[in-house]
């Protein structure tokens, strides 16, 4: 069993409180646009796995790939900033998708919050909505859930506050 911490936009501001909220976790996941800093005190905190967002540096992009595809557990994972949601992926991502077959696809990018299954590709999909302080978003979120072999359960959205 693996406990996953799922963040995504944070820019540049990592709340304190997710560090406690992500106590219990085994790996944290972040799906982009990280920001200056955010990488750091993540990767000193848990095993950390990410892709870079549109606005990360060159040292975050030298660090993290645009797409990441990793197993964990039984589960495959596809992992890209920018990548829309069922039905209304973008190309590159659909067509990524359809090479790769993931069983869990994660996004950030849109600072909605969405976890939705999508039954034509057989893909359960989350973006964890933003957990920093910048964008339009009204309410900072983060997503805890536990991956036990093929299955991805006991998934928790946590409110971390008004942006």
């Amino acid at each position: 069993m693996t406990r996953i911490g799922l963040i995504s936009d944070t820019h540049h501001y990592l709340d304190e409180t997710v560090l406690e909220h992500f106590a219990g976790c085994d790996e944290v996941w972040h799906a982009g646009d990280f920001g200056g800093g955010v990488v750091e005190k993540l990767q000193s905190f848990k095993p950390l796995k990410g892709v870079y967002g549109n606005i990360d540096d060159k040292n975050i992009r030298l660090e993290f790939p645009e797409q990441n595809i990793f197993l964990c557990e039984g589960v495959k994972v596809m992992m890209r900033h920018i990548g829309g949601y069922p039905p209304k992926y973008n190309p590159d991502t659909k067509k990524e998708m359809l090479v790769h077959k993931p069983h869990l696809f994660i996004s950030g990018h849109s600072h909605i919050l969405k976890i939705i299954y999508d039954d034509k590709l057989q893909c359960l999909h989350m973006n964890p909505g933003a957990a920093g302080k910048q964008g339009w978003h009204k309410m900072r979120t983060i997503i805890r859930f536990v991956i036990d072999g093929t299955e991805m359960k006991n998934a928790e959205v946590i409110e971390l506050g008004a942006r």
